[in-house]
């Protein structure tokens, strides 16, 4: 045995590049034999830490062990390639140097990773909206692989990597320049945070980029809306600085969403109203204290005048038009969904050719958008439907149904003959 290893040997010595390739096999083999052991110990060690971990997918702890086992073999190959027989001086040089900046793009990837697990870690927490890093650990890893880039250069050079840092000073007007996106982006997100401006599931508005939605992600360079079209927004993290957008996080907050809608009324059927019409309004039950009130506050008014020899036309009358405006008043008053801790009011606006504005603003109970929507159907369905009592009319411009019935109006009054199959028409008034 001893003397087929020392033949062996000696065969070997004969042949040197015979000899080198071996020694030089044995080293790869060996190496790779070191990293699937590293790799199956850390795996199995570093499982155990791993379940700990509230991990949704545990491939990224996988990765991370996996680049950090990736380091021994290089290791190997660095100091090993010196013990290969026959191997020239500079390719020694070469290999040391492919490994080491090797050994720095693994560090860093693992550290990259590193910084990805603790995103998502931090992102489990209660209050990881209110205060998102994303935008640092982006930060994090840009610095990251701007360092290794320095000293995977330097490696690859045989150069210390202070020299190449030193020569970064005379590179700082070419770097701001490069960077200068990630500069701004860094402060805008800097700034949004420490001010509270956007949370992720913020709902905001930014027409100027057709943003209209919930916020899902908060980024370095970018804030991604999502539409309620389902279509997603990419928005620049700088412009949320520069321009201004719609955050409807208080109107969330406050538990309220705002009606704030106009009917628009005839102005021609507004007028006071006879005794015959306010006896028909008392019919409403929620009505009947205020006519109550304002008959006899009119009453007494009108009392005075009268006695003063004032006439009759200085006389103060209830109008539909009044009255119509303390029902709509009372109704949202008596309203199960409408919050009466908020602002409620019912106002008329500056008259339009379209009709007098009249306006109903108010607050629902719930923000929920479906739910919302049939609070303030409901409430102007009623509107429209009960205008008519108090003998209001809402202004709509003339369609083709009306001018059709106003053609016909006007042919019925015109028409004197008479047929076999049709009777005379009568005159009709307007």
């Amino acid at each position: 045995m001893i003397e087929d290893f020392e033949y062996t040997l000696n065969w070997m010595a004969k042949h040197s590049g015979t000899e080198t390739l071996i020694y030089f096999m044995s080293l790869i083999a060996f190496a790779w034999f070191a990293n699937a052991v590293l790799k199956r110990i850390m795996i199995k060690a570093g499982f155990r830490f791993l379940e700990v971990l509230p991990l949704e997918n545990a491939s990224h702890g996988n990765k991370f062990i996996e680049r950090l086992a990736n380091v021994l073999p290089a290791i190997v190959v660095s100091i090993g390639i010196m013990l290969v027989p026959g191997v020239p001086p500079v390719a020694v040089n070469v290999i040391q140097n492919l490994a080491n900046a090797f050994i720095v793009l693994t560090v860093a990837l693992a550290l990259a990773d590193a910084l990805e697990i603790l995103n998502i870690l931090y992102q489990k927490r209660e209050d990881a909206r209110l205060r998102p890093i994303k935008g640092y650990i982006q930060v994090a890893k840009l610095i990251v692989y701007v360092l290794a880039t320095i000293l995977i250069i330097a490696a690859l050079v045989d150069q210390s990597p202070i020299i190449l840092l030193s020569g970064l000073g005379a590179m700082a007007a070419v770097l701001m320049l490069i960077f200068q996106d990630t500069i701004l982006s860094l402060v805008a997100s800097m700034q949004i945070t420490s001010n509270d401006l956007i949370r992720v599931g913020d709902w905001i508005e930014m027409p100027q980029f057709n943003a209209d939605g919930y916020v899902i992600d908060v980024a370095l360079h970018t804030v991604k809306v999502q539409n309620w079209d389902k279509t997603i927004t990419t928005i620049p993290t700088k412009r949320l600085i520069s321009e201004s957008f719609i955050n409807w996080r208080g109107m969330q907050e406050s538990g309220g969403r705002r009606i704030k809608r106009s009917i628009y009324i005839d102005q021609n059927s507004i007028r006071f109203l006879d005794t015959a019409s306010l006896d028909k309004l008392r019919s409403f039950v929620i009505l009947t204290q205020y006519l109550d009130q304002k008959t006899a506050e009119l009453d007494e008014w009108n009392k005075r005048l009268a006695e003063q020899g004032f006439p009759e036309v200085n006389a103060r009358r209830v109008t539909n038009l009044g009255t119509f405006r303390a029902y709509l008043e009372l109704y949202l008053q008596n309203h199960p969904r409408i919050r009466q801790d908020m602002t409620l009011i019912v106002r008329q606006l500056d008259p339009t050719p379209e009709g007098l504005p009249m306006q109903v603003y108010c607050f629902t109970k719930t923000i929920a958008w479906s739910e919302y929507e049939a609070i303030q159907s409901d409430i102007f369905d009623h509107v429209l439907a009960i205008i008519d009592h108090f003998e209001l009319r809402v202004f709509q411009n003339p369609s083709g149904f009306d001018l059709r019935g106003l053609g016909a109006s006007k042919w019925a009054r015109t028409s004197k003959w008479t047929g076999a199959s049709r009777q005379p028409c009568a005159e009709q008034g307007d």
